[in-house]
């Protein structure tokens, strides 16, 4: 399998993310409308050790948002990358892959389905052979 590559706007942070994606799933707390500034956040998870900060900024700044995870950041252009958990797991939010086509990147649930404004509608559905 491919690694999974990504970065955020400006290129300084770029990733490689080894194997299949883990709980793809999309969010509307507070926390990811906050720090995406977006009502929904798509993402998916990774076992820290098989992610690799390769661009020339290293890896992202990060803020402390809870009690066990940091939201992830380019301190240059402020994209939002994800989340780096005390687990050790590393979450990445799917807007900062270079393609996001692939199966294991499709999200299959809603956290947070309460937060988003009653007008706002999600839906987690795998396409369909054919």
């Amino acid at each position: 399998m491919k690694p999974h590559t990504g970065g955020c706007l400006c290129g300084a942070i770029r990733f490689e993310a080894q194997g299949p994606a883990g709980k793809p799933h999309t969010c509307s707390c507070k926390l990811c409308q906050r720090h995406s500034g977006a009502l929904t956040v798509a993402w998916v998870e990774f076992p820290k050790e098989a992610v690799a900060w390769t661009g020339s900024g290293g890896a992202p700044s990060t803020y402390r948002s809870s009690d066990y995870s940091s939201r992830a950041f380019c301190g240059t252009c402020g994209s939002t990358l994800g989340a780096i958990d005390d687990a050790p797991v590393v979450a990445l939010v799917l807007g900062c892959f270079d393609k996001t086509s692939a199966v294991d990147l499709i999200p299959v649930s809603h956290s947070y389905r309460g937060g988003r404004p009653k007008w706002w509608h999600v839906e987690c559905v795998k396409p369909t052979a054919g």
